[in-house]
């Protein structure tokens, strides 16, 4: 069943999934798609990762974001947006919602104006040539390259069941749909890592943590520590934007923007962000009210690089004409992703 306030981000529970009816799949199925209707948003509780590995896998980051920063740097992200793998250092990414043009280099360096404070290390598939993994060396981690493989395929396990719930709610017949499109391949797994930092300077926008944005893919599948600072844009009042309370081994589901395009605008991709926690959690550091630290595990879906999406049939009629021409993913990945790392990498944000 799933719980829903109208403010509120709903949960499901998936665990009828597996082991329930055809009718108690479609029942989740309708659920699922009514969340990412209405808010684009949905926690997921029983989900098939199992929460040993998810305390296995935020332990794994920990230890990876407390290494020295030049060893860190032994796995630095490569310059330019081409290849999104590797560690990036405070001041390294700028996420930001507008589309950065070739040669709009004012724009670029408006948006870098205010950096993002946050270090992540990101993975993906062995197997993808064209985004080849940076590893740091078996002996700085050893086991960490391995258990990420491992966790890498464990969670595209259960986007897998996802999808299916998702082709079942959208109305398709075939629940396996949108696996043609997913090998697995072109996914990405980040470890990310907020480090403390003023709160004043975050309000006052001296820094960012992550500004609104929405996610290129898929879906994209969250796991977060209990830190807090997830907000989710309010479906029905435009820049306002609701928290996304952590729920102790939930992952948080939402809609990307090519499932969005697939589905002609019926499921939606919610603008979010990552700012201050709630207040009654923040320390005091000198005096000053300093962030928490916070750790969180985005997991992206996306369809293979040379993937067309394009409207689906059951999602267009004479009173929903199609909104968005057939596009490439590995193109709209591109689009996407130029400005967000540029091709002089930056040096490392230092905030005292």
């Amino acid at each position: 069943m799933m719980a829903f306030e109208p403010d509120a981000i709903p949960v499901l529970d998936f665990s009828a999934w597996s082991t329930g009816s055809i009718n108690d799949k479609k029942h989740i199925a309708r659920e699922l798609t009514d969340a990412c209707r209405r808010v684009g948003f949905v926690y997921i509780v029983n989900h098939g990762v199992p929460s040993t590995l998810l305390e296995e896998a935020f332990g794994w980051s920990k230890k990876l974001f407390a290494l020295p920063k030049e060893t860190k740097m032994l796995a630095p992200h490569p310059p330019g947006p081409s290849v999104h793998r590797g560690y990036s250092w405070p001041g390294l990414e700028k996420v930001s919602q507008d589309i950065i043009k070739d040669g709009d280099e004012a724009k670029e360096a408006e948006n870098r104006k205010i950096s993002d404070y946050k270090e992540s290390y990101e993975i993906g598939s062995e197997d993808l040539d064209l985004q080849p993994n940076v590893w740091l060396p078996e002996y700085v981690l050893p086991g960490f390259r391995d258990f990420m493989m491992e966790f890498y395929w464990t969670c595209f396990g259960a986007a897998k069941e996802l999808l299916r719930a998702l082709a079942i709610g959208i109305g398709l017949e075939d629940e396996d749909f949108f696996l043609r499109f997913h090998s697995g391949e072109n996914n990405q797994l980040r470890l990310l890592h907020y480090p403390p930092v003023e709160a004043e300077k975050l309000s006052s926008n001296a820094v960012a943590r992550m500004p609104a944005h929405s996610d290129w893919g898929t879906i994209t599948m969250l796991f977060q520590d209990d830190c807090g600072g997830l907000q989710v844009e309010h479906p029905n009042e435009q820049g306002h934007f609701i928290d996304a309370t952590p729920i102790k081994n939930a992952l948080v589901m939402n809609v990307g923007d090519l499932l969005m395009r697939w589905s002609n605008d019926f499921l939606k991709s919610t603008l979010h962000r990552v700012t201050l926690p709630p207040i009654q959690d923040k320390p005091q550091v000198d005096g000053k009210l300093t962030t928490k630290p916070r750790y969180s595990i985005p997991y992206f879906v996306s369809p293979d690089p040379k993937a067309i999406i394009e409207c689906l049939s059951v999602c267009m009629d004479e009173n929903h004409p199609v909104k968005y021409e057939p596009v490439v993913q590995e193109e709209y990945r591109r689009m996407r992703a130029r400005g967000q790392y540029a091709e002089a990498p930056s040096a490392p944000v230092t905030v005292s």
